[in-house]
Protein backbone atom coordinates (compact mmCIF):
# COMPACT_ATOMS: atom_id res chain seq x y z
CA UNK A 1 0.00 0.00 0.00
CA UNK A 2 3.04 2.60 0.78
CA UNK A 3 3.81 2.04 -3.24
CA UNK A 4 0.17 3.62 -4.75
CA UNK A 5 1.14 7.36 -3.57
CA UNK A 6 4.74 6.86 -4.67
CA UNK A 7 2.83 5.52 -8.20
CA UNK A 8 0.13 8.07 -8.47
CA UNK A 9 3.15 11.30 -7.43
CA UNK A 10 5.63 9.96 -9.82
CA UNK A 11 2.57 9.83 -12.41
CA UNK A 12 1.39 13.39 -11.58
CA UNK A 13 5.27 14.51 -12.35
CA UNK A 14 4.88 13.03 -15.50
CA UNK A 15 2.46 15.49 -16.92
CA UNK A 16 -0.32 12.58 -16.32
CA UNK A 17 1.50 10.84 -18.59
CA UNK A 18 0.46 7.01 -18.91
CA UNK A 19 3.95 5.20 -19.22
CA UNK A 20 3.72 3.19 -22.58
CA UNK A 21 5.47 3.23 -25.78
CA UNK A 22 4.52 4.83 -28.76
CA UNK A 23 6.45 4.93 -32.00
CA UNK A 24 8.29 8.77 -32.61
CA UNK A 25 7.33 9.87 -29.22
CA UNK A 26 10.24 11.20 -27.25
CA UNK A 27 9.88 8.82 -24.37
CA UNK A 28 12.74 10.88 -21.89
CA UNK A 29 11.11 14.00 -22.56
CA UNK A 30 7.28 13.24 -21.64
CA UNK A 31 9.11 11.73 -18.49
CA UNK A 32 10.64 14.66 -17.69
CA UNK A 33 6.78 16.33 -17.87
CA UNK A 34 7.90 17.96 -20.95
CA UNK A 35 4.46 17.84 -23.40
CA UNK A 36 5.11 20.33 -25.48
CA UNK A 37 5.83 18.15 -28.82
CA UNK A 38 2.27 16.28 -27.82
CA UNK A 39 -0.23 19.03 -26.81
CA UNK A 40 -2.90 20.24 -29.10
CA UNK A 41 -4.99 18.74 -31.63
CA UNK A 42 -4.47 15.38 -33.57
CA UNK A 43 -6.46 14.29 -36.71
CA UNK A 44 -4.69 11.23 -36.87
CA UNK A 45 -8.09 8.95 -36.02
CA UNK A 46 -10.55 11.02 -38.24
CA UNK A 47 -13.21 9.06 -39.11
CA UNK A 48 -12.74 6.09 -36.97
CA UNK A 49 -15.95 5.07 -35.13
CA UNK A 50 -16.16 5.05 -31.08
CA UNK A 51 -15.00 1.95 -29.34
CA UNK A 52 -17.46 -0.15 -28.32
CA UNK A 53 -15.91 -0.06 -24.69
CA UNK A 54 -18.00 -0.52 -21.65
CA UNK A 55 -17.58 2.36 -18.75
CA UNK A 56 -20.42 3.86 -15.53
CA UNK A 57 -22.91 6.69 -16.33
CA UNK A 58 -23.51 8.78 -13.82
CA UNK A 59 -26.22 6.60 -12.43
CA UNK A 60 -23.70 3.77 -11.82
CA UNK A 61 -24.40 1.64 -15.00
CA UNK A 62 -22.78 0.39 -17.78
CA UNK A 63 -23.06 2.72 -20.89
CA UNK A 64 -20.50 3.05 -24.11
CA UNK A 65 -20.27 5.84 -26.35
CA UNK A 66 -22.64 4.07 -29.03
CA UNK A 67 -25.72 4.60 -26.36
CA UNK A 68 -24.61 8.63 -26.56
CA UNK A 69 -24.68 8.99 -30.44
CA UNK A 70 -27.50 11.38 -32.07
CA UNK A 71 -25.32 14.50 -31.07
CA UNK A 72 -22.07 15.53 -31.31
CA UNK A 73 -19.92 14.02 -28.17
CA UNK A 74 -16.87 15.32 -26.30
CA UNK A 75 -15.48 12.36 -24.27
CA UNK A 76 -12.95 14.16 -21.92
CA UNK A 77 -10.79 11.40 -20.05
CA UNK A 78 -9.54 12.93 -16.79
CA UNK A 79 -8.69 12.05 -13.42
CA UNK A 80 -8.60 13.95 -9.98
CA UNK A 81 -4.67 13.49 -9.35
CA UNK A 82 -3.84 15.38 -12.73
CA UNK A 83 -3.17 18.86 -11.96
CA UNK A 84 -4.43 20.01 -15.75
CA UNK A 85 -7.14 18.07 -15.97
CA UNK A 86 -8.50 19.62 -12.59
CA UNK A 87 -7.14 22.51 -14.12
CA UNK A 88 -10.18 22.73 -17.65
CA UNK A 89 -12.68 20.74 -15.36
CA UNK A 90 -14.84 24.22 -14.42
CA UNK A 91 -14.31 25.22 -18.41
CA UNK A 92 -15.65 21.70 -19.49
CA UNK A 93 -18.41 22.26 -17.19
CA UNK A 94 -19.45 26.09 -18.36
CA UNK A 95 -18.91 23.99 -22.29
CA UNK A 96 -21.51 21.41 -21.21
CA UNK A 97 -23.96 24.07 -19.61
CA UNK A 98 -23.94 26.50 -22.82
CA UNK A 99 -24.22 23.68 -25.12
CA UNK A 100 -27.05 21.56 -25.04
CA UNK A 101 -26.51 20.26 -28.68
CA UNK A 102 -23.26 18.68 -27.75
CA UNK A 103 -22.75 16.11 -25.08
CA UNK A 104 -20.07 16.40 -22.91
CA UNK A 105 -18.82 12.89 -21.02
CA UNK A 106 -16.31 13.90 -18.77
CA UNK A 107 -15.15 10.25 -17.79
CA UNK A 108 -13.11 9.80 -14.47
CA UNK A 109 -10.18 7.50 -14.42
CA UNK A 110 -10.22 7.42 -10.62
CA UNK A 111 -11.25 4.02 -8.80
CA UNK A 112 -12.83 5.76 -5.45
CA UNK A 113 -16.93 5.36 -5.68
CA UNK A 114 -19.46 7.66 -7.64
CA UNK A 115 -19.98 9.93 -4.74
CA UNK A 116 -16.16 10.80 -4.00
CA UNK A 117 -16.22 11.69 -7.85
CA UNK A 118 -19.15 13.48 -7.79
CA UNK A 119 -18.19 15.62 -4.66
CA UNK A 120 -14.64 16.17 -6.13
CA UNK A 121 -16.63 17.80 -9.22
CA UNK A 122 -18.78 20.00 -7.34
CA UNK A 123 -15.81 21.28 -5.00
CA UNK A 124 -13.76 22.12 -8.52
CA UNK A 125 -16.89 24.34 -10.03
CA UNK A 126 -17.53 21.62 -12.35
CA UNK A 127 -20.59 19.77 -10.28
CA UNK A 128 -22.80 20.23 -13.68
CA UNK A 129 -21.12 17.68 -15.07
CA UNK A 130 -22.74 13.72 -15.57
CA UNK A 131 -19.93 11.68 -13.44
CA UNK A 132 -18.88 9.16 -15.67
CA UNK A 133 -16.51 6.58 -14.67
CA UNK A 134 -13.55 4.62 -15.61
CA UNK A 135 -11.81 3.40 -13.04
CA UNK A 136 -10.16 0.16 -15.17
CA UNK A 137 -8.94 2.79 -17.72
CA UNK A 138 -10.63 0.72 -20.48
CA UNK A 139 -12.18 3.52 -22.29
CA UNK A 140 -8.54 4.84 -22.42
CA UNK A 141 -6.78 1.95 -23.22
CA UNK A 142 -9.36 1.59 -26.16
CA UNK A 143 -8.59 5.16 -27.46
CA UNK A 144 -5.08 4.39 -27.35
CA UNK A 145 -5.00 7.30 -25.00
CA UNK A 146 -1.16 7.91 -22.81
CA UNK A 147 -1.69 11.73 -21.43
CA UNK A 148 -4.33 12.78 -19.37
CA UNK A 149 -6.51 14.98 -19.71
CA UNK A 150 -7.22 13.81 -23.81
CA UNK A 151 -10.61 14.66 -25.27
CA UNK A 152 -11.82 13.18 -28.16
CA UNK A 153 -15.14 14.62 -30.60
CA UNK A 154 -17.19 12.06 -31.89
CA UNK A 155 -19.83 13.54 -34.40
CA UNK A 156 -23.50 12.50 -34.44
CA UNK A 157 -22.54 9.35 -36.25
CA UNK A 158 -20.14 8.68 -33.40
CA UNK A 159 -17.05 8.71 -36.10
CA UNK A 160 -14.03 10.38 -34.41
CA UNK A 161 -13.10 14.39 -35.93
CA UNK A 162 -10.48 15.28 -33.36
CA UNK A 163 -8.72 14.45 -30.68
CA UNK A 164 -7.19 17.19 -27.88
CA UNK A 165 -3.99 15.75 -25.64
CA UNK A 166 -3.72 18.57 -22.76
CA UNK A 167 -5.78 21.26 -20.98
CA UNK A 168 -7.80 23.51 -22.97
CA UNK A 169 -10.07 26.24 -21.73
CA UNK A 170 -13.21 24.82 -23.02
CA UNK A 171 -14.37 28.33 -23.36
CA UNK A 172 -12.54 30.06 -25.76
CA UNK A 173 -12.03 30.77 -29.41
CA UNK A 174 -9.84 28.38 -30.08
CA UNK A 175 -12.22 25.60 -28.82
CA UNK A 176 -15.49 27.08 -30.32
CA UNK A 177 -13.10 26.85 -33.43
CA UNK A 178 -12.55 23.10 -32.76
CA UNK A 179 -15.86 22.31 -31.93
CA UNK A 180 -17.47 23.44 -34.64
CA UNK A 181 -15.63 21.14 -36.84
CA UNK A 182 -17.71 18.85 -35.67
CA UNK A 183 -20.96 20.34 -36.22
CA UNK A 184 -21.73 21.95 -32.54
CA UNK A 185 -23.01 25.08 -32.86
CA UNK A 186 -20.81 28.41 -31.11
CA UNK A 187 -22.91 29.47 -28.25
CA UNK A 188 -23.73 33.55 -27.47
Amino acid sequence: MRFLPIACLIVALAGCHKAAEQPGANQEAVAAGDTSGIKGVHRDNKGKAAPDTVFKDADGNETSLAELRGKPVLVNLWASWCAPCVKELPTLAKLAVANPGLQVAAVSQDNGPRASVEAFLESHQAGSLDAYQDGPMALSGALGVEVMPTSVLYDANGKEVWRYVGDLDWTSAEAAKLLGEGGVAPTR
